[in-house]
Formats: C-alpha cells, sequence, structure tokens
C-alpha cells in the first residue's frame, strides 16, 4: 500500500477526479468508512450497474437514503459520480441546505461541467488523483520501469511483463473505448480508433491537427474534438506554447502529454519494445516522466503555477516554464549524464530573453550540483525533491 500526496481540505464537500485505475476509490476506503459505522458515511458506488440504474431511475433514493439514518450522515460519498449527473442536483440542495458534506469522485469532469457548474463555484473544492509518483513509491521507485510500464497503481501488483502488457493493453482498448461511448458525442468510433496509436505517438511533441485529421481521414475540428475528449477524461493534457501575452500564447501550437508513459506506449503498441538508455525514445520518456511528475507536483502541492513551453523560429526551445504571475521559472529537461555547459550557457542567453525569468534550471542525469551563468543545474531526482521550495 502506497501512501499517497493526494491531501484534500475536509472543511467542505469536494469533487476528486481521476482517470481510472489512478486509486480514488482505494484512497476514498482508506479515509471514508462505509454505512453502519460510528462516522455516519454513506458510500453510494455507481460503478455498480444495478446502483447506477437505481440512481439513474430515481435520483430522489439519495434524499430518501438520508433521510432513513436516525441521525444526519457527516459525509456522503459518490463513487463515479459523473454516471448519474442528474444526482449533482440534489447535492447542491443538500449542501446548501442540510449542511451535508459530500465527496463526489470521477473519472470525467466532461458531464459535470456540462450539468453541474454550480457546483463548482465555491460549494466544492476540486482535486485531482493521478497515478503514482516517485515520492509516493518510495523504495518501490525504479526509474527504468516506471519509464516502461508507467505508475498506476495496478502495474505494482503484478509480477510478470506479460501481465503488465496485458493489463496495460486492456486498460487502452476497454477504458478509452468505454469513456469515449459514455461521453455519448462520438458517431463513429472507428476513426477514434485510428486516432489512438497516433495519440501515443505524438506524446510529448507539438501538435498539428490538421496533419493527425489528414492521418486519420477526419476534419481537423474532429480531431480538435478527440483531444478535448481526452483531456476531459483526464486521460491526457495540453502544455500550451508561453508567451508574455497569454492571449498570443494561445494562438501557438500546443504539445500534448499522455497521462501515463506505460499508457503512452500501450496507444502506440510498442509495451513489448525495452528501452535503452542514450536513446531518443529513452529521452522521450523522461522528459515525458518529468512533465507529468512536475504537474502532479504542482497540483498536490497547491503551488498554482501555470505550465507551458518556450520555443521560437529558429528552433531554440525550453521544455517547461513554471509561471506565476509575472514570475516565470524555466526547467529544460535533459537525459545525459553529463552536464553539457554549452547548453547549459545558451538557456542562460534564452532565460536573458524572456521578461520575468527568476530561476532557470537544467536538470539531467549528471549527479553533479552546479551554477552556471545563473542557471541551476541538478540531478532530476534533486529537482524533484525540492519542487516544493522553488
Amino acid at each position: 500500500m502506497f501512501k499517497r500526496l493526494f491531501n484534500p481540505l475536509k472543511s467542505q464537500s469536494f469533487f476528486m477526479f481521476g482517470a481510472r485505475g489512478t486509486g480514488k476509490s482505494t484512497w476514498i476506503s482508506e479515509h471514508f468508512s462505509p454505512v453502519g459505522a460510528s462516522a455516519k458515511i454513506i458510500w453510494i458506488d455507481l460503478l455498480d450497474p444495478a446502483v447506477e440504474h437505481q440512481f439513474a431511475l430515481n435520483p430522489n433514493r439519495l434524499v430518501q437514503m438520508i433521510d432513513s439514518q436516525t441521525s444526519a450522515p457527516e459525509w456522503v460519498v459518490i463513487d463515479e459520480v459523473q454516471k448519474v449527473p442528474k444526482l449533482l442536483d440534489l447535492v447542491h440542495s443538500l449542501i446548501e441546505k442540510r449542511k451535508i458534506k459530500f465527496v463526489l469522485s470521477g473519472s470525467s469532469a466532461r458531464k459535470l461541467k456540462r450539468g453541474a457548474a454550480n457546483l463548482l463555484a465555491g460549494r466544492a473544492f476540486v482535486y485531482n488523483l493521478f497515478p503514482l509518483c516517485m515520492a509516493e513509491l518510495g523504495q518501490s521507485f525504479d526509474l527504468h520501469e516506471v519509464l516502461r510500464w508507467g505508475s498506476l497503481p495496478k502495474v505494482f501488483h503484478l509480477q510478470s511483463d506479460r501481465e503488465k502488457i496485458a493489463y496495460l493493453n486492456a486498460y487502452v482498448q476497454t477504458y478509452f473505448a468505454e469513456e469515449i461511448r459514455a461521453e455519448q458525442v462520438i458517431r463513429k468510433l472507428a476513426p477514434f480508433r485510428a486516432f489512438l496509436p497516433i495519440l501515443g505517438q505524438v506524446s510529448g511533441k507539438i501538435i498539428n491537427h490538421k496533419k493527425i485529421g489528414d492521418q486519420v481521414g477526419v476534419s481537423t475540428v474532429t480531431i480538435q474534438s478527440y483531444f478535448q475528449i481526452v483531456e476531459d477524461t483526464l486521460l491526457g493534457f495540453y502544455l500550451p506554447a508561453f508567451h508574455l501575452s497569454v492571449r498570443k500564447g494561445q494562438r501557438l501550437s500546443p504539445k500534448f502529454y499522455v497521462f501515463d508513459n506505460g499508457v503512452k506506449k500501450a496507444l502506440e503498441e510498442s509495451l513489448e519494445q525495452t528501452i535503452a538508455t542514450r536513446t531518443s525514445v529513452y529521452g522521450e520518456l523522461l522528459e515525458s516522466f518529468l512533465i507529468n511528475e512536475i504537474m502532479r507536483l504542482n497540483s498536490y502541492g497547491e503551488k498554482n503555477f501555470r505550465l507551458s513551453y518556450y520555443a521560437t523560429k529558429n528552433d531554440v526551445e525550453v521544455d517547461l516554464i513554471l509561471s506565476k504571475g509575472q514570475t516565470h521559472r524555466l526547467v529544460e529537461i535533459k537525459s545525459s549524464n553529463k552536464i553539457d555547459e554549452v547548453e547549459v550557457r545558451s538557456l542562460a542567453q534564452v532565460a536573458k530573453s524572456i521578461k520575468g525569468a527568476s530561476r532557470v534550471f537544467y536538470i539531467s542525469n549528471d549527479e553533479a550540483q552546479l551554477k552556471i551563468g545563473g542557471v541551476e543545474c541538478l540531478h532530476w531526482k534533486k529537482f524533484l525533491e525540492i519542487f516544493h521550495t522553488i
């Protein structure tokens, strides 16, 4: 069992979003006891088809369950709440009128955005749960294993490569299809299925929606909707291009990252391939791992950085910029085992061109901790360990 960094405030109701398999139900079961416990907690599991059917037919069953208790419950847990969005109107009323607190978990914010935006306006906090990160894995962390298999909790309970391949392939084949069907916005699944291997291949790269549309045989607008669905179902996220003007930055092409390396490799059908160091594949996977890791730490630590990447027409690029207000931290990620001083000094020059650049980091596999031209050179593990202080 892993100790999660996820630590929501419990002073009021909260949403707990996360893709399937990230451990939402496990976390809730550890922190909230079911019906009958002294804590007076009601648990409604909408992943159970029978339970989902009951509440879909009669959402008012929620009120009836609460009224049947001898005293008001301290918490009501509704697992996968997006499956019956109509419940949220009742949840709203119960929060307002009876001051009952809810834990509302879900693997898709899409339906809630459409049907219950009022709940997101301060009546319930919003948190995200992700695959396991390095700090949560502790002694179980192995970079090579995480680069190849990702860090969904289930992976760490599987012993053989064959089991891991089967699990991750099933995750992609069944979960993606189930979630997309549940969204009820795609009439034809065949083009979307053709899009999935490409999604794995372009993860971590600048996205050309038109080119991908041409490959799949659908319009640019359709491809954009596919990416939006993947993002809304928490299976990936856009990394926008940085610009001192937010408005101008939004005109530039973003990158897109699948939320887990194991799922990325399953999408691109490369799970059986081993990963050799000092290769471009290793470098891409390390970058993807670290971008995801930083995004998770940013969320768990409530750092509230805006994440973006920087690129110029002359192919000068900074992998990650962490912005807050008008100040920016630049992060360049390298997979090499030795600090390249020429690259570091080039990064320092780029930083000078970005107004408000307060700290600049060059992180790699080199154990040395140096400062060159104002750039802080660290091993990537060290950077993750000090992230909460930057």
